[in-house]
């Protein structure tokens, strides 16, 4: 085994993966190099390599395993998505107007972000019997009433962000498996015709988190505060940026949530325009690495599998570089591999070493 992972691994995926948790870890231990509530940069810094290396030992231990076991596994793992995040509702802990986290000893594990791998896994079976056969609505609601009770879940925490997260998983899985271009208009079609009504289902803060993406001067003390402070973070960097440790706005904590949600803000203004570039072309070549396995997969629930991770790192990366640089509202969603969190980090190191399981029994096929 040790033989067939060193010749048939995605070299270029797992080469972009450490690079990008290099980079994290660096501009991580910058961002909090002063005490943050208790915790130094050296605590922050450690533990995320610490469960760096403990989930480079699953990514590993995963080559054992055939991915397409999982295929059985669907309906277990939606099970326990739920539980989840019914778990999250009645033992949740609270933090910045959330109910998102499970407190277990000192770990404190968002489960929603272990979701997304869960659902993705029970999504691929579930579409995997329906693929070039969704070409009505009928067969579409049961795969809508699956995915929605989690969405819905997850919405209540309140969490829009991981809650789009799925839709956008849902939507890449249906375009590769054949989903009629005719129903797609109509549900785009209804969509915006529906959209106005999504406003009355918003919490307050998610209504002011728009309008402040419209105009961020309205509150700039308050709602608009951060996307102001991260635009003028990037801004500042310019070309080469300021330097680790050097960055006013992080350093001096004008910048909010600098390590976790707006951690491409301080990469912008420490690294600059080039760092920018660097860490979404590592970024890029993993999305393009992922439809590169789905593409090339021996079966229908690999390739949907990879569709999935595919999808969820590219909303994420969007959605992320999105409101750090003003042009989507902002959403408490991180920026893959780079952000600081064991629970994102977990969830992002075992797909990638699903991925790699895929590749490793794919079409040999030259790109």
């Amino acid at each position: 085994m040790w033989q067939k992972i060193w010749r048939e691994w995605d070299w270029t995926l797992v080469i972009c993966t450490v690079a990008l948790i290099a980079l994290g870890s660096v501009v991580i231990g910058s961002a909090t190099h002063i005490n943050r509530e208790g915790l130094s940069f050296d605590d922050l810094v450690a533990k995320q390599l610490l469960f760096f290396f403990i989930n480079m030992g699953v990514v590993i231990g995963l080559q054992w395993f055939d991915y397409r076991r999982l295929r059985s596994w669907g309906r277990p793992l939606y099970v326990i998505t739920i539980v989840l995040l019914l778990a999250v509702m009645f033992v949740g802990t609270s933090a910045l107007g959330a109910q998102r986290w499970i407190q277990i000893g000192p770990i404190t594990v968002q489960p929603s972000e272990f979701t997304k791998l869960l659902m993705i896994i029970s999504m691929a079976g579930m579409i995997e019997s329906r693929v070039n056969k969704l070409d009505s609505f009928k067969s579409l609601l049961p795969i809508v009433i699956f995915v929605g009770i989690p969405t819905l879940l997850v919405f209540k925490q309140p969490d829009l962000g991981t809650s789009l997260v799925y839709l956008a998983i849902l939507c890449g899985m249906l375009f590769v498996g054949g989903i009629r271009m005719r129903l797609v208009q109509i549900i785009v079609g209804a969509a915006v015709i529906l959209a106005p009504l999504g406003w009355f289902v918003l919490q307050e803060y998610q209504k002011q988190r728009i309008l402040v993406f419209l105009n961020p001067n309205i509150d700039p003390f308050g709602a608009g505060y951060h996307i102001i402070q991260s635009k003028i973070a990037i801004g500042s960097g310019m070309i080469l940026g300021k330097g680790l440790f050097e960055g006013t706005q992080s350093q001096l904590n004008f910048l909010p949530e600098n390590h976790t949600d707006f951690i491409f803000s301080v990469v912008g203004e420490e690294l600059g325009f080039v760092g920018c570039v660097i860490a979404l072309l590592l970024l890029f070549v993993i999305i393009y690495r992922s439809i590169v396995i789905a593409r090339s997969a021996n079966d229908t629930f690999g390739m949907l599998l990879a569709t999935g991770i595919g999808s969820m790192i590219v909303f994420q990366v969007l959605v992320n570089v999105g409101m750090t640089t003003g042009i989507m509202p902002v959403t408490g969603i991180p920026l893959p591999f780079i952000s600081y969190g064991v629970s994102a980090l977990t969830t992002n190191m075992i797909s990638v070493g699903l991925l790699l399981n895929i590749a490793m029994h794919r079409k040999k096929l030259m790109f």
